[in-house]
């Protein structure tokens, strides 16, 4: 590269810096409002776990143990075993990385319906603020559309917003799996919400496991504290940072209960999520749709084994967003340039940001083929 071009594209990340700089700053005042805490650590119900000698010995510790000794674990157990772990501990179980997905189901299964008569005796209770008895309300009706027949419950945390998974198909019979990362917005209430339907991971996991016909099984994944809004949140890789173990620990508890390596779908600020979560992810592909960047400069620097990806159509807002990171601020190169080395998505039916998993889209049709093996 010449001295010119390398003055160029010196100017270009300066002006890309200071706007976003100036972004940032002029919803400062907004984003502090809106600036979220990230959930980490164990599942809930953990302290009780840890003080249960039930089986005779101390139950594995959820932070500390990794997904594949906690997968060994449950497989010593019988049967009767891993029943009364999670009717005695619910929470946990359900929550817990390596767990037999049946057993998952069925203790998320009845931590849900505790919550939702806990938050129904909340909403009766006169001695809580009226938003108090408000949020619990809204929390029960969640709930119990979580109960209905069908839905498959993978993962279930009320704390702070809520963090859930849902999963689409047999995991248990599936040849192929794939895994949606949603990005900013997305919480126990909003992850399945009727409006912007394909820009929601039940909306995204829904259309791939249509179109696939069944031939990848499909989690839904709100497994990490989503940005609120356009703010600092946003524009940083703070909630990602957090966001990213917790991605790596769940696809790790996933393959270790024998579910196949599955293709990460990853939309907009949940490619931040992905990109820092690359080295460790046991993913087939990794596919970025609608991108701020991940992080990274170049394909090579993910240090991932797995078959990146890049999506964005014209008409997607998250172009205008410098791609760049100074300060703290950006997240770096743009994946679906050709200069980063990603394998190109085509996107042109798509429209806008929340498009890409529309049915009769180009964009859709690669995604289809991509879960199922066919392109590679």
């Amino acid at each position: 590269m010449g001295l010119g071009s390398w003055k160029r594209r010196g100017r270009r990340t300066l002006v890309a810096a200071a706007l976003t700089t100036t972004i940032v700053a002029g919803t400062a005042g907004w984003a502090s409002g809106h600036r979220q805490s990230p959930l980490t650590g164990p599942p809930p119900g953990t302290a009780s776990w840890r003080a249960d000698t039930t089986l005779g010995t101390p139950l594995p510790d959820p932070a500390t143990t990794g997904p594949r000794r906690m997968a060994a674990f449950f497989r010593g157990l019988s049967a009767s075993e891993q029943h009364t772990l999670a009717v005695r501990h619910p929470s946990v179980v359900g929550n817990l990385d390596g767990a037999p997905v049946p057993l998952r189901y069925d203790a998320n299964s009845r931590a849900l319906r505790v919550a939702r008569s806990e938050a129904r005796a909340d909403a009766r209770d006169t001695g809580l603020t009226p938003q108090a008895r408000t949020t619990a309300r809204v929390l029960a009706e969640r709930c119990a559309e979580l109960l209905a027949p069908g839905r498959r419950i993978l993962a279930f945390d009320p704390r702070g917003r809520g963090q859930v998974a849902e999963v689409y198909g047999d995991l248990r019979t599936a040849r192929h799996l794939s895994v949606i990362v949603p990005g900013s917005d997305i919480d126990l209430g909003s992850f399945d919400r009727t409006s912007d339907r394909y820009g929601t991971p039940t909306g995204m996991a829904k259309s791939l496991y249509k179109a696939a016909r069944g031939r990848t099984a499909v989690v839904a994944w709100v497994g990490y504290t989503t940005p609120v809004g356009l703010g600092a949140d946003a524009a940083t890789g703070r909630l990602a940072e957090a966001g990213a173990p917790r991605l790596t620990r769940f696809v790790q508890g996933l393959t270790a209960t024998g579910v196949p390596q599955p293709a990460v779908f990853c939309h907009s600020y949940g490619s931040v999520v992905c990109g820092l979560a690359a080295p460790g992810l046991a993913a087939s592909d990794l596919v970025v749709l609608g991108s701020p960047g991940v992080r990274a400069d170049h394909v090579a620097d993910l240090h991932t084994r797995a078959r990146v990806w890049a999506a964005r159509d014209d008409s997607d807002w998250i172009s205008k967003v410098p791609h760049v990171e100074l300060f703290g601020l950006g997240h770096g190169a743009d994946p679906a340039d050709p200069s980063f080395g990603a394998r190109r998505v085509p996107a042109e039916d798509a429209k806008g940001h929340t498009g890409y998993f529309a049915p009769g889209t180009d964009s859709l049709r690669a995604f289809t083929d991509i879960a199922t093996g066919v392109l590679s």
